[in-house]
Parts: C-alpha cells; structure tokens; sequence
C-alpha cells in the first residue's frame, strides 16, 4: 500500500523491531520509497511519517585512537597538523548565519611557538552583540518548536562528522592553538565532544520520556519547554569539548545561544561552530561572538531576554557574573539559570596501606598531563611517611623520562602553558618556593618564555601543609607534596577538608577497605567527583557525571541528564475529557441520620 504523510521522516533503525529499508536494503533517504518491516507484515509506502515514536541510537563512549607509530590515524593527523600550522586564517563573528567582519581583530598564536601566528579573530562590540541577542531571539520560535528528533538529529550528525571527517582538524586546531599533545586533544576534542553529543541526545530522551501517572479520566503531561529567553555560553581555552558541550547543550534542548569563546581557544572553536554548519544547525541558533569578556558580558547581562548562563572558568568570573545578573535582576523576563564549573585545587590523599607505585604514577599523570592546564588536575598531595622513600624514587624516576617541547614533535608528554599570563603566575610560584623556608623544590623548576611558554613539571615538597601552594589555584605543571607522619592519618584528612575553598574532585589511594569507606563518608562534601585509587582527574562522559560544588560550581554535572534538565522549563498539561458541570460535591447532600453537634 503507497501512502504519503505530511512529515518528512528522518529516522533510523528502531531497535524495538521496526527497521526501514531500500529493496536493496541499504540506508534510506527523505521521499525516496522503502519498505516497512513490522513484525511479519510489509508495507511499502513513501518515507513521509508523523505517526512514529522515535528512539535514539543507544551511545556509547567513542574508541580513543592510539596516534602509535605506523599508524593510519598518526599519518593523518600529522599531515593535517603540518597545512593548518602554515596558515593564518580570519575567523569571524557568526550572527544570524552571517560571517562578521568587524576589523578589530586578536591574533590568535601557538603557545609553543608564540612567533606562528595561526588566525585573527575578529572582536565584538556593542553593536554585533545587539544584533547577536535579536538574532538569537528570532531564531527561538522555530528551532524551540522543532520536533525534538530534528535537533537530536543535527547532534547525531555533528557527531559523525567529528568521528570521521573533522577529526583531524579539530584535533590539529586543538593542539596547535591549545598547545595539546595528540593524545590530549584526541581525548578531548575528539573523543569527548563526540560522547557530548551523542549522551546528550540519548540524555534528552530520557528526559522527554519522563512522565506524570494520569487518573481515570485525566491525561497529565509535562512539556519540557526551553527557556524564556537566550543562554549566553562562556567557554574556556583548557577544553575543546567542553566548548562544544556548553554551547550545544542549551541548543539541544531548544534554546538559542550566544557563544563567546575563550580567547586563546577560537581556532578549535570556529571548527567546531563550522562542523555545526555543516551538520545543519540553522541560522541563529547559535551565534559565535569572540571578544572581551568585560565588553561581551556588560551588554548580555543588560538584555531583558538573558535567561541562562552555561559557564566553565574562574571562580571569580563566575562570581563577577553572578553579581552582575543579581545587580539586573529586575530587568529580566525570568529568573535566569546559572550553571558553572569554576576553579579546584584538587588533591591525592593516601594511607599508608597504597600501592606506592600506583600512587607515583597517578602523581606524574595527574598533575601534568596538559601542562596542569585542568581543573581537575592533582595539585596537593599527602604521603605517609612509611611510604615516601618509594613513591618519591618511583615518581622522580618517570619524570626524568619525560621530555617537553612542542605539539608537532610527538614524543613531547608535556607542551607549553596557554599564554604569557599564565606563565607568569604560574612561575612566580616557583619563584616563591625557591626562598620560602621549608620549601624544597624536588623535581622541575626550570621555564622559558623565549619561543614558547614553557614551564617545567615541578614537584615542591612542603613542611607546612598550609603553605600556599598547597592551598591556592595555580592551574599549571605544578604539585606540591605534604609528607605526614602515619599515626596522623585522621589529623591530615581534617587539614585537607579544612584547607581548601573548593570541591572538584580529589582521589583517596588506599587497599584497606575500612579506611576507603571511612575517608568517603568524611569527604562527602570535599569533591563533586571523588576518585578511589585513580587519578582525580579524566571523567567520562556517561561515566562519571562531572562538576563539584563549594568554590568550584553548581555541579550541575556536564555528561548527565543533570545539566540538560538545567535548559528546560517544565510545564504541566492537564486534560480532563468529562469535566464536571456543577460545583457542588456528594459531601454537601443531606443526609437524614446527621444529628446536629
């Protein structure tokens, strides 16, 4: 039987049972015929249907790619490396769909190689972010109304791409511009953006799906509407995917979205908003503003249609932020959302009953993959007495095989920091330590700004478990190390809970499994991700569900249906099909056997 519907299907198999396919069973198109398979009947009608429930593709965690020697995926992405490393590109604003070109541009360079000058973004002002929020606003009607399939199905794809295509180029933007070894920017911006996506529509789902129970003779719903208003997604330069998280998950869900990108992230961030294109995210939906974060976030925080901040940065900023939405409060059309991932000074806390050597190596992965550059990076740890001679001989002996230089030499563990204000942050630390009494520096040290920004992994062991470094956010290749004495156990983990303002994420290394059930119910509130014998930081998307809490964000979870219900604003729908016809109820009848009180 051929039948025609008014909507255009662009579904996929149902795992239920339902499949489409061609009479030579390959993968179907829009308008083109394929045959319904249901059970044991066939039916053979034009690919135009509206009456489908729809389920996404189960997801599951993108394979990590080696980048070994000999490789196919080496080869490409070395290749790809040396075209991108050799251009300079104009990035320009996105606004409605138009590329804008204000002429006040930053250049964008390599923190290896601050010489290589690798693209001129172009910088937003009042006018472009006016333009930007009416975009956005005109934007909302129809893309809050799409069929939810629709927007999973531009995520699905953007996925894809990013999986085969894009790969290579988001990867080499990332590490040139971000200054990532390959298999930091794989893990990132590959692999994780690509579970973003694809979690997230399946996350989306579920959320959908979720129900109210309806009474005989009721039909109760719950609209997951977007939010009154445009979110305004803040990305940081540590985390390519994390950028393509916050700006595309308000989006997922029906919002509009500014997205200013971290300055000395917008290579890797034009290629992501490109690959959105590409996979068919429509005009307005989300408008790329590069620009000062003082010049951009004075004229959104002024829009009466602000509705929502998507945050990753420092705690200050954040706080800065939220200040300015409260000083505004008045103006909006709602109470804005205020998610953020803010700042860590994240720790390693053994017993006396850890694997040294397990210790060591989560010591050297933990504190310097990415320069430091996470906020989930190790930054302070505590070791009993009894175990130190070992972990310290075991992690001085990983370290000395470390070497550092730039992304394009693949045998670099470590790169350069971000930038020359990091740099200096980072070694006035150093600086600090050299002279400070009771301070030893163990490992490192060294830095060099002269063709990159290059610091050392350094290693600083302290007396003083409230010596500064062991207590303020340095966000670079730097752990500082407390050696305690045994009997003190209980008394350290106190010092730890007490010493910091924040709670990402921390690990505890121990066998005994007493004292793991103990210290995990002491530090419930010490980290939003708590880790038990691994390294605190390399959260998985649909793993371990990411963010903390105290100074360090909202937590509300980047990886879990916990952030996507953030973007909604639920409402309830109920139907009753046989309404009463008259006020009174059975109680107010007369009843002949009542005696008066």
């Amino acid at each position: 039987m051929d039948r025609d519907t008014q909507d255009d299907f662009h579904g996929e198999i149902d795992p239920r049972g339902f499949r489409l396919e061609d009479s030579a069973n390959k993968p179907i198109s829009p308008l083109t015929d394929v045959t319904c398979v249901f059970q044991a009947q066939r039916i053979k009608f034009r690919a135009r249907m509206n009456n489908l429930t729809s389920s996404t593709p189960i997801p599951v965690n993108e394979p990590v790619k080696s980048y070994a020697p000999g490789s196919p995926e080496r080869a490409s992405l070395r290749k790809r490396l040396l075209q991108m490393r050799s251009e300079t590109i104009d990035i320009p604003a996105v606004i409605g769909g138009q590329e804008i070109r204000t002429g006040r541009t930053l250049d964008v360079v390599a923190p290896h190689e601050h010489s290589r000058v690798l693209a001129k973004a172009h910088q937003c002002g009042e006018v472009e972010l006016k333009s930007a929020i009416d975009a956005a606003m005109k934007a909302r009607h129809d893309w809050m109304h799409m069929p939810w399939t629709e927007r999973a199905a531009i995520f699905l794809k953007a996925a894809d791409l990013l999986a085969g295509p894009w790969r290579d180029t988001i990867n080499a933007a990332t590490m040139l511009g971000q200054s990532k070894n390959p298999h930091q920017a794989e893990i990132d911006a590959a692999c994780e953006l690509i579970d973003f996506f694809r979690f997230n529509v399946h996350f989306m789902e579920q959320i959908y799906a979720h129900q109210p129970i309806s009474s005989p003779g009721v039909w109760n719903r719950l609209q997951y509407r977007a939010l009154e208003g445009f979110v305004f997604a803040v990305t940081p330069f540590n985390f390519t995917s994390i950028a393509g998280n916050l700006c595309s998950a308000p989006a997922m869900m029906g919002n509009t979205v500014l997205w200013k990108p971290g300055s000395t992230s917008n290579l890797s961030s034009w290629y992501i908003y490109k690959m959105l294109e590409e996979a068919g995210l429509p005009d307005g939906v989300i408008n790329i503003i590069p620009g000062r974060g003082s010049e951009v976030g004075k004229h959104v925080f002024a829009s009466k249609d602000f509705t929502g901040l998507h945050f990753t940065g420092s705690t200050p900023t954040f706080q800065f932020m939220w200040s300015e939405v409260a000083r505004n409060l008045g103006t909006y059309k709602t109470y804005p959302r205020l998610v953020g991932e803010t700042g860590g000074k994240d720790f390693i806390m053994a017993h006396p009953s850890a694997d040294p050597v397990a210790l060591a190596t989560a010591i050297v992965r933990g504190a310097f993959e990415y320069q430091g550059q996470k906020c989930s990076a190790a930054s302070r740890v505590y070791i009993p007495s009894s175990l130190w001679n070992v972990v310290r001989d075991e992690m001085l002996s990983q370290l000395s095989e470390i070497t550092m230089g730039p992304v394009e030499d693949f045998s670099h563990f470590v790169n350069a920091v971000i930038d020359k204000k990091a740099f200096d942050s980072i070694s006035g630390y150093i600086d600090h330590a050299r002279t400070a009494e009771g301070v030893e520096i163990i490992h490192g040290g060294n830095y060099s700004d002269e063709e990159g920004y290059f610091i050392e992994p350094t290693v600083i062991l302290v007396d003083d478990p409230s010596y500064r470094s062991m207590c303020e956010e340095i966000f670079g290749p730097v752990v500082t190390i407390h050696v305690y004495d045994d009997n003190k156990f209980d008394d350290t983990v106190d010092i730890l809970d007490a010493t910091s303002k924040f709670a990402l994420t921390g690990a505890l290394f121990a066998r005994d499994r007493e004292v793991i059930r103990a210290v995990t119910k002491r530090l419930t509130d010490n980290a939003g991700n708590f880790y038990i014998n691994d390294k605190p930081s390399g959260a998985v998307v649909g793993q371990q569900p990411f963010g903390g809490a105290r100074a360090s964000g909202t937590n509300d979870k980047a990886g879990s249906y916990l952030n996507l219900i953030r973007w909604t604003s639920a409402r309830t729908i109920k139907e009753t099909f046989d309404p009463p016809h008259h006020f009174s109820y059975p109680f107010l009848e007369n009843d002949p056997s009542d005696t008066s009180i």
